[in-house]
């Protein structure tokens, strides 16, 4: 609403002054008497107009109108522009800034209603006067104050078309912003009602949803931009769900993979765990046949010690039986002079008995003698022939003992050498064996090592195996969670077809858009110069006029 300031340096400013008003009071009852029949003259222009009759709908329409022009002139020519007279030209401007009157008309109806309220001004100032009385010679009003008086009617009659103007215009200006608000907020009510459509799709996983192009230009980077951001979230989504799948399947394959391996772990643990007890059992095994062969390579040194030992104790046994036998046959030899000197003794005694034969009785005796020898010598050749038999004898047994000696000898000459080689093959097997022993120790320690190393892998693989089947079921999780959105990818290509929903009703061409755009922002838009409101009917038409 215009300030009362406003009003006031108006005023000022065309000297509508305490003088003026006065001179306006003066010339209230003309105006009277003749406005009613300026309104008339005015009100039949207004309906013999084309483009101004349809702004009354009867006559008691303009009746109604007339009334109140002539209440609005009392106000003014009584000179009272104050608080009320201010809200009725305010009045009167918004009536014709909501029914359409442009300011031209109102000018124009001024005009007339000037043209009339003059001329019966000079009329009764000047009645029937020539034209002295029009110079100031006598019979009529002073021109002087006939000009100031038609002067102060102009002036308030431009100061209220004006003010109504003016209240027009900011009425005017007022309802285009009204309607250029109304029109922005209903764009920025159907944009956001898209992005809310496509955050409502984004909140139930839909990422095919597109924002359509028929957004005004002000908002069409936003539905690039929106647009953008759900193909590259779509796009995303797809690769994080083509991923989730290779990571599912891949997780699938290693949970297998793991599961397999923790068995073949365990079995190979066990089988490990029974080799290492096995070959604990040998390596003692070999521990004790080591320790057996040391035992008998110390028996098969102290044979062939005692083999050696035998053989000397036979080679001296040889040499004795090679005395003996040396010794029996110089006993032989004694014994055949034995028995030679048996035999001679023998031989001796038959002739002593031949000779005390001859002798007879002298040498009865001696034959007695020589017969008792000769019996003794008889008896010594039996004996030495006896042991001349046992002496031969014992020789052979000698010669053949020699023999089984020497026999015997060489047969332990030949055991001495294979005990010694005995004791080399012993020794070599004591020493292998004692190799064996310690190689089997080694091994069998890596043996344990490797067991417990594998006993470590076991429980390691069966960690690794938990690990990937908790890795499966997260990437069996992150696939439905990935799977909640529509991607247009992971859905079988049901949605392959869809690049967005069914776009809704052009932001310019929606249904209420006629209702909030009045035919004078039309006419404004192709070049108009004011708004213009739907014409109002009934007191809320042209009454204020």
């Amino acid at each position: 609403m215009l300030e009362p300031d406003t009003l006031a340096d108006r005023l000022q400013f065309v000297k509508l002054d305490s003088k003026t008003r006065q001179n306006l009071r003066g010339i209230k009852s003309i105006i009277m008497r003749a406005l009613p029949g300026a309104l008339d003259k005015f009100y039949d222009q207004v309906r013999s107009f084309p483009k101004t009759r349809h702004f009354f709908s009867g006559q008691a329409h303009i009746d109604a109108a007339k009334s109140r022009q002539i209440a609005h002139w009392g106000t003014i020519s009584d000179a009272r522009f104050d608080q009320s007279y201010m809200e009725a030209a305010t009045r009167i401007g918004e009536v014709h800034a909501r029914v359409g009157l442009e300011p031209r008309w109102h000018i124009g109806g001024y005009a007339l209603l000037i043209e009339s309220m003059l001329g019966a001004l000079l009329e009764a100032r000047w009645p029937r006067a020539g034209l002295a009385a029009r110079i100031g010679l006598g019979g009529g009003a002073d021109v002087r104050q006939v000009a100031e008086e038609a002067g102060a009617l102009v002036k308030a009659a431009l100061i209220d078309m004006d003010y109504a103007i003016s209240a027009y215009l900011e009425a005017s200006e007022t309802a285009r912003q009204k309607v250029e608000a109304d029109v922005l907020a209903r764009e920025r009510g159907t944009v956001v009602d898209r992005v809310g459509a496509g955050m409502a799709a984004l909140a139930t996983g839909d990422l095919t949803f597109r924002m359509s192009s028929d957004v005004p230009e002000e908002y069409r980077k936003l539905q690039e931009d929106f647009n953008g951001a759900i193909e590259s979230l779509q796009t995303t989504m797809q690769a994080i769900d083509t991923n989730a799948q290779a990571v599912r399947t891949g997780s699938d394959e290693i949970r297998q993979a793991s599961d397999d391996l923790a068995r073949r772990t365990a079995q190979q643990a066990a089988s490990l765990e029974q080799a290492a007890a096995t070959l604990d059992g040998i390596t003692t095994t070999v521990r004790r046949s080591a320790e057996d062969a040391g035992q008998a390579r110390h028996m098969a040194t102290v044979a062939k010690t005692d083999a050696e030992r035998s053989g000397d104790v036979v080679r001296q046994t040889v040499t004795t039986m090679s005395g003996i036998e040396a010794s029996s046959r110089q006993i032989g030899s004694i014994i055949g002079i034995i028995d030679e000197i048996a035999f001679l003794t023998n031989l001796l005694a038959v002739n002593a008995g031949v000779e005390a034969a001859r002798a007879g009785d002298a040498g009865r005796g001696f034959a007695v003698v020589a017969t008792e020898v000769r019996a003794l010598a008889q008896r010594s050749a039996e004996a030495a022939k006896e042991i001349k038999e046992l002496i031969s004898a014992s020789g052979r047994q000698v010669t053949t003992g020699v023999k089984l000696v020497g026999e015997t000898g060489k047969a332990l000459d030949r055991i001495v050498e294979q005990v010694s080689r005995l004791n080399v093959l012993v020794t070599d097997i004591a020493i292998s064996s004692a190799n064996q022993a310690t190689g089997l120790n080694e091994v069998n320690d890596a043996v344990n090592q490797m067991d417990q190393v594998t006993q470590q892998n076991a429980a390691m693989v069966e960690q690794s195996a938990a690990a990937s089947r908790s890795m499966a079921n997260e990437a069996e999780d992150l696939a439905r969670l990935v799977e909640q959105f529509q991607t247009g990818h992971s859905q079988a290509f049901q949605t392959a077809s869809r690049t967005g929903p069914a776009p809704a009703a052009s932001l310019w061409q929606d249904e209420e858009s006629s209702a909030y755009m009045p035919a004078a922002a039309s006419r404004s838009a192709a070049g108009g110069n004011v708004l213009s409101f739907p014409a109002a009917k009934g007191a809320d038409g042209w009454d204020e006029f």
